[in-house]
């Protein structure tokens, strides 16, 4: 599994993975349980066997398919022998092989678990009823469930997945409190249509995420998690997959990564400025002068930047189909065209010239000798800052306009 974050292009998953089966609409079938699978021959049997006996015992049209994600231990075939189908998945990741599982699916619903023995495929009717009444995605929850002795490390338990499940119910207003539960379902076509990329355990996150921002209708129901049946540790690793995880939330909310840190920077800035532009400011046996005005001004500056990378981070997600579009990206494009970012940029640095040099004027005043640092750099700092704004705003009306190119290029 690759370390970095990385994504799964649909083309390419296209080239690797088997197309999708014309008959699935002919052969009319429900279910397909799909299972990630790599080097999972002591668990796959019995895990195949609860998945048949669910499919026997609800009598429900439906297959087994395994996802294998190059094993060499024998699963591939052990998988066959059992009576599942079975898809070889060159590239490597947990979330390469379910995207490519997801691609090779008969089934109209799927229920993808893993094939460790952790969850148990008989007890899966309560996903399928919630896909029958029309939810599009189906998230177990093992907090709700129960966590059986063993199952869950105390880590994973009382720490990662609480704060990311925070996390992402902060970032995405989804009401799911097991981001990371393994047993899931959903209907086949529309999680088609999300184009999932990601490669590695953050697929988990990204389908939530995904399906959250595109406004499917998600629910939760109770399942069980048990000690897995492996005689080998899991492939999870706690903080580098805890980091992917998190990462991924950052990098789908830039409201949370730029936009808000961003804003409150900036609001602190102004406000510091504005305070100490009369003279010094003291609180208590503590007084402020120009030091504090220069790290307030700053503050402004990565303040406003930190919001216009926002900006555009938005903007080319959106129009490299990663988010969908929102009601900020059109506002950007109607109210933020090049030519008033440009203007609004050549304002304020006309302005923050026209301080600069009326602090050079006060020093020709003084025969360019000795000035008071304490007066003249009230008029330097906020004329800096100014000026700086001024090219930020020009320059991100420039760049938005280069993205704007791009689409039109490539429409």
């Amino acid at each position: 599994m690759e370390q970095a974050l990385s994504f799964v292009r649909p083309a390419t998953m296209a080239d690797t993975s088997p197309a999708r089966d014309s008959r699935a609409v002919d052969d009319g079938l429900e279910l397909t349980i799909l299972m990630p699978c790599l080097n999972e021959a002591l668990t796959l049997p019995v895990c195949i066997a609860k998945a048949r006996a669910f499919l026997a015992s609800a009598g429900v049209r439906g297959e087994v398919l395994i996802a294998d994600n190059g094993s060499n231990d024998g699963s591939q075939q052990i998988a066959r022998d059992c009576g599942a189908r079975v898809v070889d998945v060159p590239r490597r990741g947990y979330g390469a092989a379910l995207i490519a599982g997801i691609e090779a699916a008969q089934g109209r619903y799927i229920v993808m678990g893993d094939s460790d023995d952790s969850y148990d495929f008989t007890a899966l009717s309560p996903f399928l009823r919630e896909l029958r009444r029309g939810a599009q995605l189906v998230m177990g929850n093992r907090f709700a469930g129960g966590i059986r002795p063993g199952a869950m490390p105390a880590l994973h338990r009382y720490l990662g997945n609480p704060v990311l499940s925070f996390i992402g119910r902060l970032f995405f207003r989804t009401p799911i409190r097991d981001f990371h539960c393994g047993l899931r379902a959903f209907e086949r076509d529309a999680m088609r249509a999300l184009a999932l990329r990601c490669e590695g355990m953050e697929f988990a996150s990204e389908m939530v995420v995904k399906a959250s921002l595109n406004g499917l209708r998600i629910v939760e129901v109770p399942t069980t998690l048990s000690p897995d049946g492996r005689d080998r540790p899991p492939h999870l690793r706690s903080w580098r997959d805890g980091w992917r995880h998190l990462r991924f939330l950052l990098l789908f909310s830039p409201r949370w990564l730029f936009l808000y840190p961003g804003l409150a920077l900036l609001l602190a800035g102004l406000v510091g400025q504005a305070l100490l532009l009369p003279g010094p400011l003291s609180i208590g046996a503590v007084q402020f002068d120009v030091h504090t005005m220069l790290y307030a001004a700053a503050a402004t500056i990565v303040g406003l930047q930190a919001a216009m990378f926002a900006v555009f981070a938005k903007v080319y997600a959106v129009e490299q189909g990663i988010l969908p579009s929102s009601r900020v990206v059109e506002h950007v494009r109607r109210w933020f065209p090049i030519e008033i970012g440009l203007l609004a940029g050549v304002a304020l640095i006309v302005a923050g010239l026209g301080l600069s040099l009326y602090s050079v004027m006060a020093w020709e005043g003084a025969s360019f000798g000795h000035l008071d640092p304490s007066r003249v750099m009230r008029i330097v700092i906020p004329s800096m800052t100014i000026t700086t704004i001024g090219v930020q705003l020009a320059f991100a009306a420039m760049f938005l306009g280069v993205l704007g190119l791009k689409v039109h290029a490539r429409k």
